[in-house]
């Protein structure tokens, strides 16, 4: 007879051919069909994780944020777009500032433009003071464990400086999940820009295609797709693949998901 653990390697061998043969199923419903994914049914020997919004919960930092903004919390995806453009803007011009600096920049053109007064320290302490306790999605923990159990090695890979994702992983818990720890703080150039990319690759002393990223932001998979990385999609709640790049070969709504797709790849591979 079969032992439980035999059982389970069956079920999850099963389980990643399913997902191989007919991935559309593992798909989230909120994200429309673009280009058909490229699958590989190889293990990715580094998987990276973006860290905000990606495995920790923005909702008391846009909280903070709204509320500064004379509670016009619709202005929120203007400011978070307005911040990523103003970092590749830095990027472009060769030049680097901290995420939450630029952040805090973002907020003061966005309230300016609404007729709203905001200094420079009170956008800064609207930004960082929450975003440094920020807490883990609910299947974060459980997840990570299970991935790295799995044998996976895991590696942040954030637009937040060094010392910010410290005290982020600190305060959440996380810290003891990653192998390493990675910012583009380190490059000056901000991610989407391929050269990020590039760079963590050779940090981890690994080929591009070998490296997998876990995203909740359509621009970073696009960018690490670009980059001849392999993607994995969590679809949360407002977050938008980008039509005109390349799916990934994972998409769900959650970790968890993400997580069985993983192992099921390790054990399709034992």
């Amino acid at each position: 007879m079969k032992t439980e653990q035999n059982k389970r390697r069956d079920f999850i061998k099963k389980a990643a051919l399913a997902s191989l043969v007919a991935p559309h199923l593992a798909f989230s419903t909120s994200v429309k069909d673009n280009k058909t994914p490229n699958l590989d049914v190889t293990p990715p020997k580094v998987i990276f994780f973006d860290v905000n919004e990606t495995l920790l919960d923005l909702t008391a930092m846009k909280d903070s944020v709204g509320k500064i903004l004379d509670n016009r919390k619709d202005l929120l995806p203007l400011w978070f777009t307005t911040m990523l453009q103003y970092s590749l803007v830095s990027t472009v011009g060769n030049q680097y500032n901290d995420f939450g600096v630029i952040g805090a920049a973002a907020l003061q053109m966005v309230a300016s433009n609404h007729g709203i007064t905001l200094s420079e320290t009170e956008a800064k302490e609207a930004i960082l003071g929450p975003i440094r306790s920020l807490p883990a999605h609910p299947e974060v923990k459980a997840s990570l464990k299970k991935i790295k159990d799995a044998g996976y090695t895991l590696v942040s890979f954030t637009n937040s400086s060094n010392k910010g994702v410290e005290t982020q992983f600190k305060n959440s818990g996380l810290l003891d999940y990653f192998d390493k720890r990675l910012s583009v703080e380190d490059i000056g150039k901000f991610k989407p820009h391929a050269d990020s990319y590039r760079w963590a690759a050779r940090q981890m002393k690994i080929k591009p295609e070998e490296c997998l990223l876990v995203a909740a932001h359509g621009w970073d998979i696009a960018g690490a797709l670009w980059a001849n990385w392999r993607g994995a999609f969590i679809s949360r709640p407002g977050a938008q693949l980008y039509p005109l790049a390349d799916k990934p070969e994972i998409i769900a709504k959650d970790l968890a998901l993400i997580t069985e797709q993983l192992i099921a790849l390790k054990y399709n591979n034992n």
